[in-house]
């Protein structure tokens, strides 16, 4: 048996090296095929969670508001806060700002204040264009339609004037109800009313303060440019907005950045909304998972169709190398057929030929495929991509596997020959 082997690979080594130009262009067809598959996959597994993670900077996928039961605004309290985001990060890693709005007059005009955790904000919102600084005690920082309306510069000062009436139970709890369809801003302007909310009445008759500029002297400390409805609300630090009300209470809106995606993301928000004694209600931004998925989606798709493409040249290359070393060793075959060697003893040897083939190949091109992903990876996404090593094995022993298969056919056409007519012609 030992001297069976022996012989075996013996004949093996020698096919290899008798004929390096057939074999260099077996490993090479093989490694090009690893190379391109392993790199496609491996940014196919990377880039789609990076890509969520870098879209998770341009704002919230996911907020949390509160279902007022007696008519009184009072909001998500902090203890309420917590156990929501320990029921979002049961299904990943998130971010949240949480929101109080206020109706407010400057200058007698209607806007929406939100007291915020500027920490909290700049960090959920990495895509806001903010030009000074964020709000801090005693300065605000306000919309660019704010700022346009008003006059106001960055180091200005501004009245900001609050009403107990502008902010009425009824108002609000009817403005609540229109946040259910609206994206994270929009409902930002359906908890607070509306941005430009009715003037107060007093049995039916317009109020006398509504021309009152009293207030708190504020300093503008920042210009916030969105493009979006963020533009015409002005931000405060919570502290302020106490001091302004005169009451504290819990978050309007908790705006979230969570990693979970698709069904993941559903089932938080099922969970939450499950849970009624919480009185929360939580909803996707649609127009952020929504893109996340469609975006993502297209680009797994491409990958996997152009290592479709790459898998079936692949097998091209090396069953046309391996035909092409069964024809030029059509005598040898029909030699050892003549001599009783059985046709599985040839395949086996030809199908251990291409695996050896597709091993180095594979070897070689996983080495070159995570060069080449981790340079994409780099400049491209400007992330960082560790070696997956379940990924790079699996990559080697399909490339064998490969090899093996594209071989069949000329094994077959091998094992066809009849040693008299092979060497009749000889």
């Amino acid at each position: 048996m030992t001297s069976n082997s022996r012989m075996f690979f013996k004949m093996l080594w020698g096919a290899v090296f008798r004929r390096r130009s057939r074999a260099i262009m077996a490993v090479v067809a093989s490694m090009v095929g690893a190379a391109t598959l392993f790199c496609l996959t491996a940014i196919c597994i990377a880039v789609p969670q990076q890509m969520n993670d870098e879209m998770r900077s341009y704002g919230a996928n996911l907020i949390v508001t509160p279902i007022e039961t007696d008519g009184h605004k009072t909001g998500i309290d902090d203890a309420m806060v917590d156990h929501t985001t320990e029921m979002v990060r049961a299904h990943g890693t998130a971010r949240y700002a949480t929101y109080r709005y206020e109706n407010v007059r400057v200058n007698a005009a209607p806007y929406v204040m939100a007291g915020v955790d500027a920490a909290q904000v700049r960090d959920l919102n990495h895509h806001w264009s903010v030009d000074g600084d964020w709000p801090s005690n005693g300065s605000v920082l306000i919309g660019r339609d704010v700022a346009d309306a008003l006059g106001a510069d960055i180091g200005s000062s501004i009245t900001i004037g609050y009403r107990s009436s502008d902010n009425s139970a009824s108002s609000s709890s009817s403005s609540s109800s229109s946040s259910s369809s609206a994206s994270s801003s929009d409902n930002a302007q359906a908890q607070s009313g509306s941005s430009a909310p009715s003037a107060p009445s007093e049995s039916g008759h317009v109020s006398s303060d509504i021309m009152e500029t009293k207030g708190t002297d504020f300093r503008v400390a920042g210009i916030v440019d969105t493009g979006g409805n963020e533009d015409s609300i002005i931000y405060a630090t919570l502290n302020d907005m106490q001091k302004l009300t005169g009451t504290k209470r819990g978050a309007d809106v908790i705006e979230y950045s969570a990693s979970a995606t698709g069904d993941d993301l559903t089932k938080t928000v099922t969970s939450i909304n499950d849970m009624t004694s919480m009185h929360v209600k939580a909803q996707q931004v649609t127009k952020i998972t929504s893109s996340d998925t469609r975006i993502i989606t297209m680009l797994q798709t491409l990958f996997w169709i152009v290592s479709l493409v790459v898998l079936v040249l692949t097998l091209v290359g090396v069953s046309t190398t391996i035909s092409s070393i069964v024809s030029q060793r059509g005598y040898e075959i029909g030699l050892r057929k003549a001599l009783g060697a059985s046709s599985r003893s040839i395949g086996l040897e030809f199908y251990v030929e291409s695996a050896f083939y597709g091993l180095i190949g594979g070897l070689i091109g996983t080495a070159a495929g995570y060069g080449l992903a981790y340079v994409l990876t780099t400049v491209v996404f400007g992330r960082t991509l560790s070696l997956n090593w379940p990924l790079a094995i699996g990559s080697v022993v399909f490339s064998a596997l490969i090899a093996v298969l594209a071989s069949i056919p000329p094994v077959h056409r091998a094992n066809r020959i009849d040693p008299a007519v092979v060497l009749r012609e000889e």
